[in-house]
């Protein structure tokens, strides 16, 4: 690590702000040692603002059926392999409970964007559960709605939203991406999640096909200014049935270290470390904490449907019991110094 690298990141610690191409040396330049500083910085404001706190958010995976024929995604429309399926509002209730009983304050309905989820269902959907648990948080991931839906969803108690941007170079979305979908309604959609109200979460891809340093410089320059409650990233994982099945994966070393940075660019966030980077490593998770997450997000799907919800090969945690994916999450934190809080887990503000 040179000298110039080692001031950038003294700024960036102390400023949460960098220049563009100041962002994209970071991701040139990057070694073990610029990697370890940035964690240390990462990790030591993270700890000033949560301790060594990691929220722990209850994920139902309601529906594999998606409109979307996104080119990376196992769930995309045009793949006849998969075996869809989607969950009842009754089996949605139920999977809450499991996770209500276990200590779940927070959960998390993410899915394809399937349109037997209309309004009408999911503001019922959401109302049960508010009106049976007045101390939980809700967060929907579904995708692209309209203005009016996403504000209906947030009167009826939606309290967070998570839309990955996936990327923030327009060139880079369009490939991957088909015609029908537009990266500027995909940062239109942001823009109206945060007017309504939401705590919004972003998102994006690391080591997509095609992807750049400059375009992850772009990335971190959006999340910059956009200042986003959550963000969530993790490594590329290529599925079989898709256009870029033979692309490689992501690396959990760049993931890392970009969640370090995005960590100084915002101290307080909400940041996951990823199902996805436990499956590129066996220490995956734990990694991402050690480099500035503090949010791990256990399966409370039925496990007869979590193999089905595929967005990539080789997902883990498929076959285990809610009450199995939480404790085993609860150990492996532990065994790294952190301890696992089931509360709603709302962004805090800076001291």
């Amino acid at each position: 690590m040179n000298n110039d690298i080692r001031r950038t990141i003294q700024r960036l610690s102390e400023n949460h702000c960098l220049e563009a191409d100041e962002y994209e040396a970071l991701v040139v330049s990057f070694d073990e040692e610029s990697a370890s500083l940035l964690q240390e910085y990462a990790v030591k404001q993270r700890k000033e603002i949560y301790g060594n706190s990691v929220y722990v958010r209850g994920l139902i995976e309601i529906s594999n059926i998606c409109k979307n024929d996104c080119l990376y995604c196992g769930i995309r429309r045009s793949n006849n392999n998969a075996d869809r399926y989607r969950l009842s509002q009754n089996e949605i209730i139920q999977c809450a409970d499991v996770g209500y009983n276990l200590g779940f304050r927070t959960f998390v309905l993410q899915g394809g964007e399937d349109a037997y989820y209309t309004d009408d269902l999911l503001e019922e959907i959401i109302s049960r559960l508010k009106c049976k648990y007045d101390d939980i948080a809700i967060t929907l991931s579904l995708g692209e709605r309209s203005f009016d839906s996403y504000k209906r969803l947030y009167d009826a108690g939606a309290d967070r939203y998570l839309l990955r941007h996936e990327t923030a170079d327009e060139m880079h979305y369009k490939i991957l991406h088909p015609e029908s979908m537009s990266f500027d309604n995909r940062m239109n959609c942001l823009s109206s999640l945060r007017q309504i109200g939401y705590q919004v979460g972003c998102g994006f891809m690391v080591g997509s096909p095609y992807q750049t340093p400059k375009s992850l410089a772009k990335d971190l320059k959006f999340i910059e200014k956009f200042q986003p409650d959550m963000c969530g990233i993790g490594p590329f994982i290529p599925h079989k049935d898709t256009v870029f099945k033979n692309e490689a994966a992501g690396t959990v070393e760049l993931t890392c270290l970009l969640l370090s940075i995005i960590r100084l660019i915002k101290p307080n966030i909400l940041l996951p470390s990823t199902t996805a980077l436990g499956t590129i490593h066996p220490f995956g998770r734990e990694r991402g904490i050690q480099s500035g997450a503090n949010v791990v997000m256990p399966n409370l799907s039925p496990v007869s449907v979590r193999k089905k919800y595929e967005l990539y090969d080789n997902k883990i945690c498929t076959g285990e019991e809610s009450a199995e994916c939480k404790e085993c999450l609860s150990k492996r934190m532990e065994e790294i110094g952190y301890k696992i809080v089931v509360d709603k887990g709302d962004i805090k503000q800076i001291p």
